[in-house]
């Protein structure tokens, strides 16, 4: 089926999101920054999926950043990498890019730099003393990684298969190794595609070197991984015969023939919005639904004409990349419709989970003391961070140590800022109990009388303003109302 075949070619597709400073009246290096983005995406076979520009810097809006922290954090992002010129456009100091680091790390979320800048936290840290004498951030990365590099230093997390040995070179890791034999034997020699690889292992107990499940990702990394050949490279510098090879060169040219050969000629891809998207998860495993979309085409027996059309539905996530959840496939309007009626059915409870009227002043007060206290505390982890950067310069916290305390801080940052967010709109709100009420009402008045004349955008934003959380089991659905 050769339009399954291309469905699951794009499903294998990584996003990259690019983020960049730039001086305010740089058009020219906004330009020529893009123009790196795109070759870069177009090089490692990634999709452009979004952009990300600040002016004015860390002491200015940074509206740009706030914007690429919120569309990392939607449910729907799908698989992203996130791809900046150099270390120095994530902060103008080194607690800054740290903690842009950490942020993105506890997303979930791997940072790629343009100039080649491997492990960005092992980076900072290397460069530190003449970082903190206020020089150029990203140079002295950058020259400090790099003498690292010529000197044949294994520079950031060893891929899997090897662990960095004696004088810092890639040694192999015998159980590791194994399974990387295993994938490429399971792709070349047995066809299994990428999907199949990943339920394959998961199936007879593989695990990854976290202990977590095999994925797409994973396993097309490891096929696309040239550090398997025992050739060493990083910022430019090519070290041949730096460590023992896992894969015959033979072998892995006959892996990225096949690969290439399957990738879609064009990225042009046709999208429909789902309105549950960012609200819907399995009831079968607890992870979130993906909307999926579909063109089949057969010819008709009669005449031997073709006809073709599209299907939309939801899947679970789980299904898609791992192959490891038993629930598959809920057709997209038969269960927007459905969470729809069951939203008609439960009016007097949307109505009964608005708060109640109150004192406006009241609560005007509690608001601002409310922004006091979060704004405090994120305060206490800035100093916290900065501590910690320092005792693990200077050698006293291990690199393992920071990372697991910088994601952790990073995590209740990001919790914090939220919670400031919506702290400080409930403080300029200007509108009363009474009248939020009202606009519920409003809403499901439109979801009874207007929902056959509104658009996709404007169904979406509607139940988005009702629905906390759906949960779809096979034939049945469960929802929960928002607050």
């Amino acid at each position: 089926m050769p339009e399954l075949r291309a469905y699951l070619i794009r499903e294998l597709t990584m996003q990259a999101i690019g983020y960049f400073y730039v001086p305010e009246g740089g058009g020219d290096a906004l330009a020529e920054r893009q123009h790196e983005f795109a070759a870069f995406c177009k090089k490692q076979g990634y999709e452009m999926a979004a952009t990300f520009l600040d002016v004015s810097g860390r002491n200015g809006d940074m509206s740009g950043y706030t914007q690429l922290l919120a569309f990392l954090k939607r449910p729907e992002r799908g698989m992203v990498v996130v791809v900046v010129p150099s270390p120095g456009d994530l902060g103008r100091t080194p607690r800054e890019i740290m903690r842009s680091y950490f942020d993105l790390d506890s997303l979930g979320v791997n940072v790629v730099c343009l100039d080649g800048t491997p492990d960005l936290a092992r980076a900072v840290l290397a460069a530190w003393p003449t970082l903190q004498n206020g020089q150029d951030a990203g140079e002295k990365v950058r020259d400090a990684m790099r003498r690292k590099a010529i000197k044949g230093e294994v520079l950031g997390r060893a891929a899997y298969g090897y662990k960095s040995g004696a004088r810092r070179r890639l040694q192999i890791v015998p159980a590791e190794a194994a399974v990387v034999r295993y994938i490429f034997r399971l792709y070349l020699r047995d066809g299994l595609g990428i999907r199949l690889i990943a339920r394959h292992l998961n199936e007879e107990g593989f695990h990854t070197r976290r202990g977590g499940l095999w994925s797409m990702v994973g396993v097309r990394d490891i096929l696309r991984n040239r550090v398997y050949l025992g050739t060493y490279s990083r910022l430019g510098v090519r070290v041949p015969y730096s460590h023992p090879a896992i894969i015959s060169q033979d072998d892995f040219r006959r892996v990225q023939e096949r690969l290439n050969s399957r990738r879609p000629s064009s990225t042009n891809r046709e999208t429909a919005l789902f309105l549950l998207s960012g609200l819907l998860y399995c009831g079968s495993c607890g992870n979130k639904m993906t909307g999926v979309t579909r063109r089949q085409r057969w010819q008709r027996s009669g005449d031997g004409g073709e006809r073709s059309a599209m299907y939309r539905y939801y899947q679970c996530q789980s299904r898609i990349n791992q192959s490891v959840c038993s629930y598959r496939t809920h057709r997209a309007n038969d269960l927007e419709e459905a969470v729809r009626q069951a939203l008609l059915g439960k009016r007097g409870t949307v109505v009964e989970a608005m708060p109640q009227a109150g004192d406006a002043e009241a609560a005007l007060h509690e608001a601002q003391k409310r922004c006091d206290q979060l704004k405090t505390k994120m305060a206490r982890l800035e100093k916290r961070l900065e501590t910690y950067l320092e005792a693990a310069a200077t050698g006293r916290v291990s690199y393992e140590r920071l990372r697991n305390l910088g994601s952790s801080m990073a995590e209740q940052r990001l919790v914090l800022l939220e919670s400031l967010e919506e702290a400080q709109q409930q403080a300029q709100r200007q509108s009363t109990a009474a009248e939020r009420l009202k606009k519920r009402s409003e809403a499901l008045v439109q979801l009874t009388g207007e929902w056959d004349y509104m658009t996709p955008v404007q169904r979406q934003a509607l139940l988005r303003d009702l629905v906390d959380r759906i949960t779809a089991e096979e034939g049945d659905i469960k929802v929960t109302l928002s607050h």
